[in-house]
This record gives C-alpha cells, sequence and structure tokens, in this order.
C-alpha cells in the first residue's frame, strides 16, 4: 500500500478560512490580523480582554528520542484533534519550527500523517516572519555592540570578554568561529566571533518566557553582551539598544492561529532548541490556548529529561502554569533501539530488545509520577509491525508503576485514533489530583540544583565540574545571578551526557564543562557533552530533496 507523503496529505486538505478556526476559539474579529487566508496574529490585549477562566493544561512529552522515530508532535495534534472529535473544547499549543532542521535531518515540525497543522510549507518555512524578526534583533544588538566599541568604547568592554554571538536560522557549521573587523581602522575592531542558530540565540528564550511588550523590554535591558576590562558585565539596556529590538519584535509577540487538518484552533509561536535552551512556544500562546480552550495541549521538546523538564522547573515555575495531565509518548521500535538493536531490525517482533529498552520509558514515567508528582497516561504511538506481545509487556510494565497505556493511530487515522487517548486524558484530569513540586528550589546554590537535576531526572551519581565552570560558576554567584533556574543544554539521546548510553543508564557522572547566565531569560545555562548552538548540515540534507513547480507548488517537506 503506497501511503502519501506529509505535504500530500497537508496539501489535500480543505482548509477553513483563519476568521473561521478564530470563531471556533472564541477569538473576537477586532482581535485578529489575518496574515492571507490561513493564517492569523492575535492581539495580546485578547488576554487581558478574555472573560472565561482557564481550562485544563495538558502537557505532551516522550521518551529518549531515537533516529526510529517517537511522534510527539503528531500525537500531541493527533490527541486534540481526539479530544474535539469527543466533544471537548479544545485548543493546541505548539513550537514554531527552525529551518535549521527543516534543511537538515530532522524535517519540520507540523506533525506528520493524518495529524498535522496546516498549512504545512509556510508553518515550516517563513510563517509570518517571527524568526526573522528574533534574529534582526539579536544581530541589531550585536552590530550596537561592536559600534560602541568602534566609537570610543565610553564603557570599558574588553573584547576578548565578549558573550553575545551573531545569528541565523540555518544549519552552518562554517560560522561556529569567524574572525571579523578586519580590513583596517574603518571597518571595525578586529576579534574573535561566531553566530549561533536562531533559536538558540537568548532572544528567542526572552520573546517565548515574556509576558507581555513591557516584560519583553525588561528582559531585553536585562541581557548581557560581554564584560569591562574590571569583568564587570555590559548589558543590552547599557547599549541603549532595548527600544529598537524591541520595536523589530512589536509584530512578532503576538500569537500566531493556525489549524489543525481537522481544524483544532492551533497557537503556533515561538521555538528555542530543547537542548541548548527550554524548548517550549511562548507563555503567551500557552495562556491564549488556556483562555480560549476547556483543554489547551501543549508540548515540550525532546524526551521528558530534556523538554518535560525546562517546561516544568523553568515555564511553569516563571509564568505560573501548573499541569492537570501529562501524556509520555513512547513506540516499540524506539524502545528496541534503546535496547540495543539496530534500526533495519525494529520490523520483527522482540521482546528481549524491549525489556532491555524500556527502562527508559520507565524513567521517565516515575520522574512525572514521583519527582514532579503529575497525573500522567502513556501514548504508545503503534506502527503495523508493532506485535501485540510487544504491546501487552509495555502495557503491563506501565501499570506496575500505576499508570495507564492507551495506543495511538492518530499519524494513520488523524483525531479518530486519538479518541481512546482523549478519554483518559480527560479522565486524569477530571478525576486525578497532581501535587505538582519541582524538582529542586530555586534557594540552594548553583551546584545544588544541577546536582539535583542529574541525581532526580537523569538517574545519575552527581556532576564533575570543570575548572573553568568552577570559576564561572564563583563569578555568577557573586553577581547575584546564583538563585536563578537552571537549563541543562545536553544531548538529547541519553539520560546521561554521553549519547552512547541509552536505555536508562546508572552510575554516570555528568560533567559541567561551562556555566553562563541567560540574564534577560532569567536561567543559568549549564554546558555538557559536545553541545553545538550551531549545527551543521549532514551529508545528505532534506535541502537537497526540497522542489517548487512551476505552479509555486512545493515538495519534498516532511
Amino acid at each position: 500500500m503506497a501511503y502519501l507523503s506529509d505535504i500530500e496529505i497537508a496539501q489535500q486538505c480543505e482548509m477553513k478560512p483563519i476568521t473561521e478556526i478564530a470563531k471556533k476559539a472564541k477569538v473576537d474579529e477586532k482581535y485578529i490580523e489575518q496574515y492571507g487566508k490561513y493564517k492569523a496574529k492575535i492581539d495580546l490585549s485578547l488576554l487581558n480582554d478574555a472573560d472565561r477562566n482557564d481550562g485544563k493544561l495538558v502537557l505532551v512529552t516522550a521518551i529518549t528520542p531515537t533516529p526510529a522515530g517517537e511522534g510527539k508532535t503528531t500525537t500531541t495534534i493527533g490527541l486534540a484533534d481526539g479530544l474535539a472529535r469527543i466533544g471537548k473544547d479544545v485548543t493546541v499549543a505548539l513550537r514554531e519550527p527552525s529551518l535549521g532542521p527543516v534543511f537538515g535531518v530532522k524535517g519540520g515540525a507540523a506533525g506528520g500523517g493524518y495529524a498535522q497543522v496546516v498549512p504545512m510549507e509556510d508553518i515550516n518555512l517563513h510563517f509570518t516572519g517571527d524568526f526573522h524578526a528574533i534574529g534582526a534583533a539579536n544581530n541589531l544588538l550585536a552590530a550596537m555592540l561592536d559600534n560602541h566599541i568602534q566609537q570610543g568604547n565610553a564603557l570599558g568592554i574588553d573584547v576578548r570578554k565578549i558573550t553575545w554571538k551573531r545569528c541565523v536560522d540555518m544549519n552552518d557549521r562554517q560560522l561556529r568561529f569567524v574572525l571579523d573587523g578586519m580590513g583596517g581602522k574603518a571597518n571595525g575592531v578586529p576579534r574573535e566571533d561566531g553566530f549561533d542558530i536562531t533559536v538558540a540565540s537568548e532572544i528567542m528564550a526572552v520573546f517565548c518566557l515574556a509576558s507581555s511588550i513591557t516584560d519583553l523590554k525588561e528582559r531585553l535591558s536585562r541581557i548581557i553582551v560581554g564584560y569591562t576590562y574590571d569583568d564587570k558585565p555590559v548589558t543590552a539596556g547599557d547599549l541603549k539598544a532595548v527600544g529598537a529590538m524591541t520595536a523589530l519584535l512589536k509584530d512578532a509577540i503576538k500569537p500566531n492561529l493556525v489549524q489543525t487538518l481537522e481544524g483544532t484552533p492551533a497557537f503556533v509561536h515561538g521555538g528555542p532548541f530543547a537542548n541548548i535552551a527550554h524548548g517550549c512556544n511562548s507563555v503567551m500562546a500557552t495562556k491564549l490556548a488556556l483562555k480560549m480552550g476547556d483543554y489547551a495541549i501543549t508540548e515540550a521538546g525532546f524526551g521528558a529529561d530534556l523538554g518535560a523538564e525546562k517546561f516544568l522547573d523553568i515555564k511553569c515555575r516563571m509564568a505560573g502554569l501548573t499541569p492537570d495531565a501529562v501524556v509520555i509518548v513512547a513506540t516499540v521500535r524506539a524502545l528496541k533501539m534503546h535496547g540495543g538493536l539496530d534500526k533495519k531490525q525494529l520490523d520483527t517482533e522482540d521482546l528481549v530488545a524491549l525489556e532491555k529498552g524500556i527502562p527508559n520509558l520507565l524513567r521517565h514515567v516515575s520522574n512525572i509520577k514521583n519527582v514532579y508528582k503529575l497525573p500522567c497516561v502513556v501514548a504508545v504511538n503503534r506502527f503495523p509491525t508493532d506485535s501485540d506481545a510487544e504491546i501487552d509487556f509495555i502495557i503491563a510494565k506501565c501499570k506496575e508503576l500505576g499508570v495507564n497505556t492507551v495506543l495511538s493511530t492518530v499519524w494513520a487515522e488523524g483525531g479518530k485514533g486519538g479518541e481512546d487517548l482523549a478519554r483518559e486524558v480527560v479522565r486524569l484530569c477530571e478525576e486525578e489530583k497532581g501535587d505538582f513540586t519541582f524538582s529542586y528550589e530555586l534557594d540552594g546554590t548553583i551546584e545544588d540544583k544541577i546536582e539535583a537535576i542529574v541525581k532526580k531526572v537523569y538517574g545519575g551519581n552527581g556532576i564533575a565540574i570543570l575548572p573553568n565552570a568552577k570559576k564561572q560558576i564563583a563569578q555568577l554567584t557573586e553577581l547575584g545571578f546564583d538563585k536563578l533556574p537552571i537549563c541543562v543544554a545536553k544531548t538529547q539521546y541519553s539520560f546521561s551526557d554521553d549519547p552512547t548510553k541509552l536505555g536508562a543508564p546508572e552510575n554516570f557522572t555528568v560533567t559541567i564543562k561551562n556555566v553562563k547566565v541567560s540574564a534577560g531569560a532569567g536561567f543559568i545555562v549549564v554546558l555538557t557533552g559536545d553541545i553545538l548552538t550551531m549545527p551543521g548540515l549532514p551529508k545528505s540534507p532534506a535541502a537537497e530533496r526540497i522542489d517548487v513547480d512551476e505552479n509555486g507548488k512545493i515538495s519534498g517537506l516532511f
């Protein structure tokens, strides 16, 4: 049987005008700014004007990702459509895709199969220009920083201690380390520099955590761009860049409204990387989804050790959010990879590999249930090759932890394949009460908080802090940043900082290489392993297979 590709399915969908979707989301026309027929931005004043109680907040997360794929965004969208099918008033809040993965290995982030948000091509490419605005604000700050130095350097910035990088939303390893300001006195001050991918920019994190334009400006003003000769931090506020940066972001900050294939309202807004930054869509989109639906379904990036940990310990803490239920997405195929099978061996039943790999799922489940004390359900994204014995094995193991498992077939069936999951989510929200707890409190030292995450969430023995990171921690503590939450930058492929340690590794130590502050975002970034803030393209990038016909119809996106 020949399956249609994601883009073919999306292009066959008869989308409803965005004004109809807005009506379904109870958004009055006066708050809508249309971007063509099928996209709109929503004015921020709606958050204050809407006279409705918040709905139930449902977080969708997943096991540790593998090349076999888990389908977290697909499940998020399919669950929302499933809730709509059983008569619930539902909205969904998602991240915007970065162009890096779209043209690289991973592809876009608009769901898959019959559980997608549309217009898929627009969302995966330029959408409403938000990422361009964020990149422009980032690079304006970089330009003003170097201009300040060129024009006499009144603030006494040490060019060897500049921490602010330029950015571009593309996987371009060539730009990781550059020398600029070359060509003589008129062309700037020569220095070492580099580029991050836009989704790794602190502006992206600030944008996603801001609760209003005023809050956005305050956060932008706190961004540290470098240090003076006597080690005092220099901020965007010191460079008088904040007003102009905000002017570039004033439209981008408004959440975007689109629709699922089945016409469920979807707020798609912001998108920091989850292994580098905090990996969640904007606070404002989440709050809008909560205000306009009885159920708001949202997701966090990569596995629960990264995305969910940051959603709960950073985003929920800052925005005052409490999830009512958590969905943990797993696949039999991915668990067999965690059990040591090669990607080519996944199509045949293998209970031995599944038994070896299932501790990965069980640790994520235990974390949500026992560390964060939230009700949860496991959604098994079923593939045709999964045997009944393999499915029964997962159900039995999760039951031992007191958690139900529901099969999801949303990729193949859309909302219809998410109805059972929807019913279990409703049951959790209505009948099970969580006692939401963070994995650490803010009043500990920076070291205490990192250690709490490593021991409680990752299952490690502790941390090893390299001498350079020790110095950085001492400096940040002296500057008064030690009471901020922690954002760990680590591999998404393992609970540990070693991507080859699959399953649920034990007796490992996480090595802390660098510690820096994102003062605008309001968290400490802890770098482990070989985390790159500017990824590169693979040998055969997805970009090679993307094309446009004479009518402007795109093919090859996925």
